[in-house]
């Protein structure tokens, strides 16, 4: 059935044949495609159960409906007859494109695929199963079950929900003690209730973050980054991507020539990839996320000021299956970095404190919040106070600043 229309507005090409596209998701990180498409005329329906998400302002018709509502989002795309479906720095609503675009032959991915790269439990028994490196990781329902299975793992764990984004319900367990909470608090992030232990890995250098593009089934364009971290809030949420990649490029080339081996072997064919892996000490590989969509935290944005690159543009108009400019080489171009920022306290928001020598590096800037308005620590995207892009002038400055940014961004809460 159906969700209800709770948006109109005209059409702005009205009588003439316009190609329609469905964005899953209106929220303020999923904007950049919708204003794209917006720009280019096409006719825009939203899906989104929050009516008060910004992305529906620019709706031709928007619809009350949950991303993750799979044949109720398939309604809505035949009643509407969309051609073409995005979604736009969302593992969850994902796997409901992909099934979506199958059902109704439109430019997509395998729906088993898609769910296979957005689902930590099924991610992680691909990489086993076709010889990648995986850390021991079991998933479970059941917490009795998940914590033997715990204890049997020498070091720390991880628990994460299976199917949520935006690092949201991760904790990093380092005695037995913390783990009944630890578990309850990743179940309450996952859809199904499934929650992931995994042993922690030790990273040489920085984790890798970053966007690529697959095009005929090739990796066909990829920009890394270093992934950066607030321990004062908890370590485990990004706070920030800085890039280029400071990791020698025939480490980064062979991570290139294994996301090539795995998308064959999951049949992607094309659309954008957001990544997180790792080298060891000994420069071994690990795959912690390849995310089937496009990167939240402004990387698409970066990667444009950086290279000239549009995956804002490629994702949209590949999308509707359409030609877009996608070079072959494409080098970076300067120090820029994409930065969240966040409180380190729950409280109410006073006030945003730059210091006078990261200003003059802000190159853009949005607030999410108000004088007043509640905010909490930093545990994961939905604690978002606002975004920055920043230029550096070396990509030793870079790091320093970013790795260290409480020193001169700080939230002051009331």
């Amino acid at each position: 059935m159906i969700t209800s229309v709770r948006h109109y507005k005209q059409n702005k090409l009205l009588g003439s044949k316009v190609q329609k596209v469905m964005f899953l998701g209106a929220a303020p990180m999923q904007m950049p495609p919708i204003e794209y498409a917006s720009e280019k005329g096409y006719e825009i329906i939203t899906v989104d159960y929050k009516p008060d998400n910004p992305g529906h302002r620019l709706a031709d018709r928007w619809y009350d409906c949950s991303t993750t509502d799979l044949d109720g989002v398939l309604e809505i795309a035949r009643e509407e007859a969309i051609d073409g479906i995005v979604a736009y720095a969302s593992d969850p609503a994902a796997p409901t494109a992909a099934y979506v675009g199958n059902a109704m032959g439109l430019p997509s991915n395998p729906y088993e695929s898609v769910c296979t790269l957005a689902e930590k439990d099924k991610f992680r028994a691909f990489l086993h199963e076709n010889g990648f490196n995986v850390p021991e990781a079991q998933s479970f329902t059941n917490i009795s079950a998940a914590a033997e299975f715990a204890k049997s793992i020498r070091g720390n764990v991880f628990t994460k929900p299976v199917d949520s984004s935006g690092s949201k319900g991760v904790t990093r367990v380092t005695n037995q003690e913390q783990f009944k909470d630890a578990f309850e608090y990743a179940a309450g992030f996952s859809r199904s209730g499934r929650v992931i232990v995994e042993s922690e890995l030790v990273r040489d250098g920085y984790q890798v973050a970053g966007d690529g593009f697959v095009r005929d089934g090739r990796l066909a364009f990829r920009c890394w980054a270093n992934e950066h971290f607030d321990y004062q809030c908890n370590g485990l949420v990004p706070i920030g991507e800085s890039f280029p990649s400071i990791l020698p490029d025939r480490l980064l080339n062979y991570a290139h020539a294994e996301t090539q081996r795995l998308l064959e072997l999951l049949d992607m064919r094309s659309g954008a990839l957001n990544f997180d892996f790792i080298f060891t000490q000994d420069e071994e590989l690990y795959f912690l996320e390849i995310g089937p969509r496009n990167g939240g935290n402004l990387i698409p944005q970066v990667i444009r000021y950086g290279t000239g690159v549009d995956l804002i543009a490629a994702t949209v108009e590949a999308a509707l299956g359409n030609d877009y400019e996608l070079p072959a080489n494409a080098p970076f171009k300067g120090y820029w970095a994409s930065y969240i920022i966040h409180a380190l306290t729950d409280g109410s928001y006073g006030q945003l404190n730059v210091s006078e020598r990261m200003q003059s590096r802000i190159v853009e800037q949005d607030l999410w919040k108000q004088p007043g308005d509640p905010v909490k620590l930093f545990r994961g995207s939905n604690d978002t106070v606002g975004t920055m892009i920043l230029r550096f002038q070396s990509a030793e400055e870079m790091c320093a600043l970013m790795d260290d940014m409480n020193t001169d961004i700080f939230v002051e809460c009331l």
